[in-house]
């Protein structure tokens, strides 16, 4: 890893100098690409940097520590746990940083929830967990716009999608793909018995035009009266919008808006932002056939997450992570729950990386 150090240390001094020439900063383009290259590695070096300065300090007072001075052997070893603390503590945010990065993850995401098994239950369990997120964005100062709704009869949701926009969403959700199952006594259950119902959640990273490139030629566009609530302007012009993607058969269907356009605006961004997703699957599959992020079909038996009503506990099965607050949780305050996550996922990525530099 020291190589890999002094070889990043070398480059970003390269990528300084690059900086201050001149002929780089007449051209936009490169000094753009040659300013995006050096911060991107400007924290590792500042850490590494410290590092060496803390290792430095280390080897002076061991020195001292072996010298004929008593009183300054005293002051060295006091001195000493310290700095190996402190060194142990900035080779560990190194290793972080040297994690490679997620270029999705400071993308906005389109969110999805879908009632799975379970039926009103599950459409009740979707809404709680729409709320969940949608709480923890607004602590987070995140946006969020519901793009499409489809509700059920009791106040719970078949489905909802939505827009979260924020600073670094993707990278604190991208991990809350999957089967979240739900188990507690429904407010319809007489005889008091625990049903475990479930709800799928995916995580989709934004897409921009740049990103995914989609010919007008591939989209079959049909519209329609809309069918839901809206007032009677809704129900009674054709601004509802269905949008085929021909090649992969993903249709995407929008009428929350009473404007044609705004719904195949919102469209066109659910669109774009799953067939970046099935783009990213494609790669990820050739790379690892075990894809972390899949949802799923909705079964009670394929699941990342359980939140347990009776006993206040939710558990994160893939990093045998719980918690009792469960209540806290559903609130908004994921916090926790999502620190644990990623920690484990980015400390699976540095051995993988690790690894490789092997």
């Amino acid at each position: 890893m020291l190589d890999k150090l002094l070889s990043v240390e070398s480059k970003y001094n390269e990528l300084l100098t690059l900086l201050g020439d001149a002929t780089v900063q007449a051209d936009p383009s490169q000094y753009r690409t040659h300013a995006k290259a050096l911060a991107e590695i400007e924290s590792i070096v500042e850490k590494f940097r410290e590092y060496k300065a803390v290792v430095s300090e280390i080897t002076q007072a061991e020195e001292l520590a072996a010298g004929d001075d008593a009183e300054m052997q005293a002051l060295a070893q006091e001195e000493l746990p310290g700095l190996k603390a402190r060194a142990e503590s900035l080779l560990n945010e190194i290793k972080v940083l040297l994690i490679p990065k997620d270029p999705n993850d400071e993308k906005n995401v389109v969110l999805e929830i879908r009632a799975g098994t379970g039926g009103d239950e599950a459409a009740l369990f979707a809404g709680d967990l729409f709320r969940m997120y949608s709480r923890f964005a607004e602590r987070q100062g995140w946006r969020v716009d519901v793009l499409s709704t489809s509700e059920n009869g009791v106040g719970g949701l078949k489905e909802v999608i939505a827009s979260i926009e924020g600073r670094g969403v993707y990278s604190r959700l991208k991990y809350e793909s999957g089967v979240h199952r739900v188990q507690r006594v429904p407010a319809t259950e007489a005889s008091g018995r625990i049903h475990t119902s479930t709800a799928t959640v995916a995580v989709l990273p934004e897409a921009e035009e740049v990103d995914i490139q989609i010919d007008a030629k591939d989209l079959r566009v049909d519209t329609f009266c809309s069918s839901g609530p809206g007032g009677q302007s809704v129900n009674t012009t054709y601004s509802a919008v269905r949008i085929t993607h021909i090649p992969t058969g993903l249709v995407v269907s929008q009428q929350d808006e009473k404007s044609q356009i705004k719904n195949r605006a919102k469209a066109m961004k659910v669109l774009r932002a799953r067939l970046y997703e099935m783009e990213m699957r494609k790669q990820q599959d050739a790379i690892a056939k075990d894809r972390k992020s899949q949802v799923g079909t909705g079964e009670r038996s394929e699941k990342i997450r359980t939140y347990n009503f009776p006993q206040n506990r939710i558990t994160d099965h893939r990093i045998n992570f719980t918690t009792h607050r469960l209540t806290d949780v559903l609130e908004g305050a994921v916090d926790e729950l999502l620190d644990q996550v990623v920690t484990h996922f980015n400390a699976e990525k540095l051995k993988e990386a690790t690894a490789v530099g092997n």
